[in-house]
C-alpha cells in the first residue's frame, strides 16, 4: 500500500499535474493540502474518472484538506481538529482507508513572526498533540500525513541563512514537532533516508528548484501499530519540475 502527501497549492489550476501524477504513480491512499477551493469547487468528478473517491474541507481562496483512495470511498471520522470551535480555517480532515486511519494536515505557516500569525500555529500545534495523543490510544494503524510547514532539523533545509527568521525554522516551531514524534509517532522518511538531503519544497523565487535550494516540510509519520510495516519511503521530485507545479512534491511511504 503507497500512501502520499501532497500539497497541490491549488487544486483546480493543478488538475492536470495532479491526474497526471495520479495515473503514473498509482498511490492508494492520497492526503492532499492547500486546495484553494470552495467546497463545491473541488474537482470531484475528475478525481472519480481518474479511478479516485474522496472526502475533502473546501474553503474558498485559502487552505483547504482532501483525502483520496483508490477505487474506494474514504470514510470521514473528523474534518475539524478539536480545540479551537471558532478556528473556521480549513486544515485538519481525517478518514478511515482500508483499515488505516489517515489525517491529512496543512499546518499554519506562521509567518510573519514573531505575531499573531506565529501565535496561531503555535496553538494549532498544541491542539495537534493533543489529538495525536488521543489517537495513540486508539491502536489502530495510524498516519499523520501533511504540509507540517516545519523544517525539523537544519538537514532538512539547503541553507538556513537566508530562512533564519522563517517561522518554519524557528525553536518553538521544532520543538514542537519533536513533542510530537516523542509521543511515538515516527517520522517515515527519516527512518527509510536518515541521513540524505531530502527535500518536499521549493520556492517559486530566486530560481530555488533549479538550484536545488530546498526544504523538508511534508511529513509522514507513522504510529507504533503501522510502523512494523513501513518497507519504503521517498519523495517524487520530477513533479516538482513540470510545467505549471506547485512548488512541493509528493512525499509517500510503502507499507507492506
Amino acid at each position: 500500500m503507497k500512501i502520499a502527501t501532497f500539497n497541490i497549492n491549488g487544486v483546480n489550476r493543478r488538475l492536470a499535474n495532479l491526474l497526471e501524477w495520479l495515473g503514473r504513480s498509482k498511490p492508494d491512499i492520497v492526503c492532499l493540502q492547500e486546495l484553494k477551493a470552495a467546497q463545491d469547487a473541488f474537482p470531484i468528478e475528475a478525481i472519480r474518472s481518474a479511478g479516485y473517491g474522496a472526502v475533502w474541507k473546501g474553503q474558498k481562496t485559502w487552505n483547504g484538506v482532501a483525502i483520496l483512495a483508490r477505487g474506494a470511498d474514504p470514510v470521514v471520522t473528523r474534518d475539524q481538529l478539536p480545540g479551537d470551535p471558532a478556528d473556521a480555517q480549513s486544515r485538519y480532515i481525517e478518514a478511515a482507508v482500508g483499515g488505516i486511519l489517515c489525517a491529512s494536515i496543512y499546518l499554519p505557516n506562521g509567518n510573519p513572526q514573531p505575531g499573531p500569525k506565529f501565535d496561531y500555529k503555535l496553538a494549532w500545534f498544541e491542539r495537534l498533540i493533543g489529538h495525536a495523543a488521543g489517537l495513540l490510544t486508539e491502536k489502530l494503524p495510524i498516519v499523520l500525513a501533511g504540509d507540517y510547514n516545519v523544517v525539523p532539523t537544519d538537514r532538512d533545509i539547503y541553507s538556513t541563512r537566508s530562512w533564519a527568521d522563517d517561522a518554519l525554522l524557528q525553536p518553538e516551531s521544532r520543538a514542537a514537532f519533536r513533542r510530537l514524534l516523542d509521543q511515538g509517532w515516527t517520522d517515515a522518511i527519516r527512518t527509510i533516508h536518515p541521513d540524505a538531503p531530502i527535500y518536499t519544497f521549493w520556492d517559486y523565487m530566486r530560481n530555488r528548484w533549479q538550484r536545488d535550494a530546498g526544504l523538508r516540510i511534508d511529513h509522514l509519520l507513522l504510529n507504533g501499530v503501522l510502523l512494523p510495516r513501513l518497507a519504503d519511503a521517498g519523495v517524487d521530485r520530477e513533479v516538482r519540475g513540470q510545467e505549471g507545479a506547485s512548488d512541493h512534491a509528493p512525499a509517500w511511504v510503502v507499507l507492506r
